[in-house]
């Protein structure tokens, strides 16, 4: 995490370029929707713009939000995206939520949803219970995807509710899958 552009730089040289800048702000739950997520950066004069741009965006659209400071972080190839999510119903305690990802889970609202805790059986239901299903099975040559990797994020995400009751509310989105594994490139923890 940067708390300057010069140190911004000095990490996306460590990682190696592309790289992402975002940031890290309590308050600010939709850092896309404000311009405060920089993607493919790949010099690094592009960082310090981006950096800027960043700070500039944040006291624009949210300047009460509060800042601990930008993360520089690895460009993750882009494939099918994903969210695995959970919240606290007061009837039904920690449920969990599939879908796909990025801006899809809101403008499809297609998604998957079961009381944890939840099994590997039950996961891979949930996967096949969502209608853009065919699209992580390759659909019109898109790549088949790592259903045992989406699997497993959701067991271990139920494990995690269960063990955490503290947990309010958890967002993994986007998560990249690939044909073989996959990256959580942004989670939310909201606590009680």
């Amino acid at each position: 995490m940067a708390k300057e552009k010069e140190e911004a730089v000095r990490y996306a040289e460590e990682i190696g370029f592309p790289v992402v800048l975002k940031i890290v702000s309590p308050t600010v739950l939709h850092k896309s929707d404000i311009g405060c997520v920089m993607l493919n950066l790949s010099t690094p004069q592009s960082v310090e713009k981006a950096y800027q741009s960043i700070l500039a965006n944040l006291r624009k659209h949210e300047p009460s939000a509060k800042m601990s400071g930008i993360l520089v972080q690895e460009m993750a190839p882009y494939s099918t995206e994903i969210i695995v999510g959970a919240i606290k119903d007061h009837q039904f305690g920690q449920s969990i939520m599939f879908g796909l990802g990025g801006i899809f889970v809101e403008l499809l609202e297609d998604v998957a949803f079961r009381v944890a805790p939840v099994t590997g059986q039950e996961a891979e239901l949930m996967i096949t219970q969502i209608k853009a299903y065919p699209v992580l099975k390759g659909y019109r040559n898109k790549p088949l995807v790592d259903i045992r990797a989406i699997s497993d994020i959701i067991v271990n995400t139920s494990k995690l509710v269960m063990d955490h009751q503290e947990i309010r509310e958890l967002d993994l989105n986007p998560v990249m899958v690939y044909e073989k594994g996959a990256i959580t490139v942004d989670a939310r923890i909201i606590l009680e």
